[in-house]
Protein backbone atom coordinates (compact mmCIF):
# COMPACT_ATOMS: atom_id res chain seq x y z
CA UNK A 1 0.00 0.00 0.00
CA UNK A 2 1.61 3.22 -1.16
CA UNK A 3 1.21 6.27 1.00
CA UNK A 4 -0.49 9.28 -0.54
CA UNK A 5 0.83 12.80 -0.05
CA UNK A 6 -2.60 13.93 1.18
CA UNK A 7 -2.48 11.32 3.94
CA UNK A 8 1.01 12.41 4.93
CA UNK A 9 0.02 16.09 5.00
CA UNK A 10 -2.64 15.38 7.62
CA UNK A 11 -0.24 13.50 9.92
CA UNK A 12 1.89 15.19 12.58
CA UNK A 13 5.68 15.09 12.57
CA UNK A 14 5.69 12.57 15.44
CA UNK A 15 3.30 10.28 13.58
CA UNK A 16 5.42 10.55 10.45
CA UNK A 17 8.61 9.61 12.30
CA UNK A 18 6.87 6.61 13.87
CA UNK A 19 5.66 5.50 10.45
CA UNK A 20 9.19 5.92 9.04
CA UNK A 21 10.60 3.70 11.80
CA UNK A 22 7.99 1.02 11.06
CA UNK A 23 8.78 1.12 7.35
CA UNK A 24 12.52 0.90 8.01
CA UNK A 25 11.92 -2.21 10.09
CA UNK A 26 9.86 -3.73 7.27
CA UNK A 27 12.62 -2.87 4.83
CA UNK A 28 15.20 -4.58 7.02
CA UNK A 29 13.02 -7.71 7.20
CA UNK A 30 12.60 -7.81 3.43
CA UNK A 31 16.32 -7.34 2.85
CA UNK A 32 17.15 -10.08 5.34
CA UNK A 33 14.85 -12.56 3.61
CA UNK A 34 16.51 -11.83 0.29
CA UNK A 35 19.99 -12.08 1.87
CA UNK A 36 19.12 -15.48 3.31
CA UNK A 37 18.50 -16.76 -0.19
CA UNK A 38 14.74 -17.09 -0.14
CA UNK A 39 12.58 -15.32 -2.66
CA UNK A 40 10.32 -12.52 -1.63
CA UNK A 41 6.58 -12.87 -2.19
CA UNK A 42 6.47 -9.45 -3.78
CA UNK A 43 9.70 -8.51 -5.56
CA UNK A 44 8.72 -4.84 -5.90
CA UNK A 45 8.01 -4.42 -2.20
CA UNK A 46 11.47 -3.08 -1.35
CA UNK A 47 11.13 -0.38 -3.98
CA UNK A 48 7.70 0.64 -2.66
CA UNK A 49 8.94 0.78 0.94
CA UNK A 50 11.94 2.90 -0.02
CA UNK A 51 9.73 5.34 -1.90
CA UNK A 52 7.29 5.58 1.01
CA UNK A 53 10.16 6.36 3.37
CA UNK A 54 11.34 9.10 1.01
CA UNK A 55 7.81 10.53 0.84
CA UNK A 56 7.65 10.63 4.63
CA UNK A 57 10.98 12.43 4.94
CA UNK A 58 9.89 14.93 2.30
CA UNK A 59 6.67 15.59 4.22
CA UNK A 60 8.61 16.09 7.45
CA UNK A 61 10.95 18.56 5.75
CA UNK A 62 8.06 20.51 4.28
CA UNK A 63 6.32 20.73 7.66
CA UNK A 64 9.51 21.99 9.32
CA UNK A 65 9.98 24.61 6.61
CA UNK A 66 6.42 25.84 7.13
CA UNK A 67 7.13 26.22 10.85
CA UNK A 68 10.29 28.20 10.14
CA UNK A 69 8.48 30.47 7.69
CA UNK A 70 5.96 31.28 10.39
CA UNK A 71 8.66 32.18 12.89
CA UNK A 72 10.91 34.12 10.48
CA UNK A 73 14.03 33.39 12.48
CA UNK A 74 16.56 35.33 10.42
CA UNK A 75 15.97 37.96 7.80
CA UNK A 76 18.53 39.15 5.30
CA UNK A 77 19.06 42.36 7.27
CA UNK A 78 20.01 40.49 10.44
CA UNK A 79 22.41 38.30 8.49
CA UNK A 80 24.08 41.36 7.00
CA UNK A 81 24.52 42.93 10.44
CA UNK A 82 26.17 39.82 11.89
CA UNK A 83 28.55 39.56 8.94
CA UNK A 84 29.59 43.23 9.24
CA UNK A 85 30.06 42.84 13.01
CA UNK A 86 32.40 39.90 12.46
CA UNK A 87 34.46 41.91 9.97
CA UNK A 88 34.89 44.74 12.46
CA UNK A 89 36.15 42.34 15.10
CA UNK A 90 38.75 40.86 12.78
CA UNK A 91 39.92 44.29 11.62
CA UNK A 92 40.44 45.55 15.19
CA UNK A 93 42.79 42.69 16.04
Amino acid sequence: MALKSKELAMMTVDDLTKKAVELKQDLAKERSTIASGTRSENPGKIRKIRRDIARIFTAITMKKREELKGKKILTNEKKAKTVSAKKEVTVKK
